[in-house]
């Protein structure tokens, strides 16, 4: 017997394997080494990742104002609480449930960050 899976509403299915990928493939197409290929993420992250959006960091809720590429060649989000900013490596930033769109691009710049292509 099947068990009845209830989805939330907004909520997407998890992405699979393949489809990271593929999104992989899409962001590092015609890039010369890690660096253009980071740069290539960055791109897909600001052309897809809908900010502002709230999570919480710390346990402390912020609201990710945008995102950055440091001189380092790191994705940060720019968090914001009142008037303080923080930069938190996108690869370590907290998704709220539900995500905001494009975040997927999220999971894909970490599978391939990790290795995992």
């Amino acid at each position: 017997m099947r068990r009845k899976t209830t989805r939330q509403p907004g909520r997407s299915k998890a992405l699979s394997a393949a489809r990271l990928d593929r999104m992989i493939a899409d962001a590092i197409v015609d890039a010369y080494g890690e660096s253009e290929q980071i740069v290539g993420f960055y791109t897909m992250l600001e052309d897809n990742l809908a900010t502002p959006f709230r999570t919480r960091v710390l346990g402390v809720e912020v609201t990710v104002e945008r995102l950055d590429l440091t001189d380092d060649e790191q994705i940060v989000a720019v968090c914001a609480r009142g008037k303080s900013r923080q930069r938190v490596p996108i690869l370590d930033l907290p998704l709220p449930g539900p995500p905001p769109r494009g975040a997927d691009w999220i999971l894909a710049f970490r599978r391939w960050a990790r290795g995992g292509r």
